[in-house]
């Protein structure tokens, strides 16, 4: 219900438990979370006539989504890496709008190979990715920029206006955890 819009309220009062119960299942998830996609496509390398597969993905489109945990002071933001090719999400992470954050997403894209990076004019990409690997634009941002909306459109807490937010960074983060890794990588997040 969690994944599906519903507070922790709405969810206590249909399945008629309580709000602790709740919590305390959601907490229970977060070890299941993994936030780097375990299903992506491979390539094959052959280094000294040995065949070893690592992951790999051409390029990627970058985003940073804003939500908020209490009040609107207290920015959260949701950081995303897709498959340019495929719409995959290959990574995520959230934090601040800082560069430390952003780095923090790029160390978890290394393994995949990346030679392209496709983002929007936010300044932390421009530091901290090779100018002849990055392009910004519009153009080539638009599956991450329809991502996001999907996120937008299924779940309150990353909607623009909305009542409905996160009290703890540690709910708010498990809770969009949760879809990412349900719709996105497929993960049973029901074990």
């Amino acid at each position: 219900m969690a994944i599906n819009s519903s507070g922790i309220r709405d969810t206590s009062r249909v399945l008629a438990i309580s709000k602790t119960t709740i919590i305390k299942t959601l907490k229970s998830k977060e070890s299941l979370l993994k936030q780097v996609n375990p299903n992506i496509r491979t390539m094959d390398f052959d280094i000294n006539s040995s065949v070893r597969l690592e992951p790999f993905c051409d390029a990627a489109e970058l985003d940073e989504q804003w939500s908020f945990v209490g009040d609107k002071s207290n920015q959260r933001w949701l950081w995303l890496a897709i498959d340019h090719a495929t719409g995959a999400i290959l990574a995520y992470v959230f934090g601040k709008r800082k560069d430390k954050v952003f780095r923090q997403l790029k160390a978890l894209l290394e393994p995949f190979g990346i030679r392209r990076f496709y983002t929007d004019d936010w300044g932390a990409y421009e530091r901290n990715i090779d100018p002849e690997k990055h392009e910004v634009g519009k153009r080539n941002t638009q599956k991450i920029e329809r991502k996001n909306l999907n996120f937008r459109t299924w779940i309150k807490r990353l909607a623009r206006k909305s009542i409905c937010f996160s009290k703890l960074e540690k709910m708010h983060d498990i809770v969009i955890g949760l879809l990412i890794n349900k719709l996105e990588f497929g993960v049973d997040i029901y074990a």
